[in-house]
């Protein structure tokens, strides 16, 4: 892992360069995530341009900070990606889920110049459950109710391994229950389907055809908002497609940038 120092804190990441000439990218991950979900992109995408995954304030080997939820972290967050992405010369940020509403807010208030985004389980408001949200900021084992319930059918996952399943509930574990309800409520109050239409850069919005926490019409009517927008579905996956069916997320986004030649 290497690390920027910004804002009075360190932001670790994980780069991965092949020599490939294409516009280096930057991976941002969700609620209770760290770079890892990205490790297929990591270590497979890097033969056609240099692939940088970072992990967020308070995830994994980044410093926190001190941010309230809502607003206030979605922009600590922001500035943990635009100090990686100029360390790196990232030219398009791919966003999960949260990772998705802080690569917008990246963009939309801090006027990040980009060659393209992507959006992968995510959207342009994002709406938390109540029970997600109650159980989140409760006692008395409601943090892990939270998480069983995000590894349940549909949910982060359509047919996960055991493996993948074990990955992802220790990465949120570790995390705790205090960065992870920071994440879910940043996430509740995003809503930037109002200022779509400023983004000037193409927006390539993607999904698992099962996913029930962003489902596909989500990434449609992003496609349908932007200036410059396309959207389709991962077959056999769910919100975390990019860890569960790498070839496939792999394959359409390799031919989103082929085709903006980016």
């Amino acid at each position: 892992m290497e690390t920027v120092t910004h804002d009075g804190r360190d932001t670790a990441y994980r780069v991965t360069d092949r020599g490939g000439d294409g516009t280096p990218m930057l991976c941002v991950h969700g609620s209770g995530g760290t770079h890892a979900v990205w490790k297929s992109q990591l270590g497979r995408l890097a033969g056609e341009r240099p692939v940088a995954a970072v992990d967020l304030s308070g995830h994994g080997e980044s410093e926190d900070t001190d941010a309230d939820a809502g607003p206030d972290a979605l922009d600590a967050y922001a500035r943990d990606v635009l100090a990686v992405a100029d360390e790196v010369d990232a030219g398009v940020l791919v966003g999960n889920s949260l990772g998705g509403a802080v690569v917008l807010t990246a963009v939309l208030d801090h006027g990040a110049d980009l060659d393209a985004v992507a959006l992968a389980g995510s959207g342009a408001k994002l709406s938390v459950f109540d029970d997600l949200r109650d159980w989140l900021a409760g006692e008395n084992g409601g943090f892990e109710r939270a998480v069983e319930f995000l590894h349940g059918e549909n949910m982060l996952f359509h047919d996960p391994s055991d493996r993948e399943l074990a990955f992802s509930k220790t990465a949120m574990r570790e995390c705790g229950r205090e960065t992870v309800e920071r994440d879910f409520v940043s996430c509740h109050t995003f809503d930037v389907r109002d200022r779509l239409d400023e983004l000037g850069c193409p927006v390539f919005a993607l999904t698992g055809e099962h996913d029930r926490l962003t489902p596909p019409s989500f990434h449609e009517y992003v496609a349908e908002h932007v200036q410059d927008g396309g959207w389709t579905t991962v077959d056999d996956a769910a919100h975390l497609s990019m860890l569960e069916a790498p070839d496939r997320f792999n394959g359409k986004l390799t031919d989103f940038l082929s085709e903006i030649k980016t």
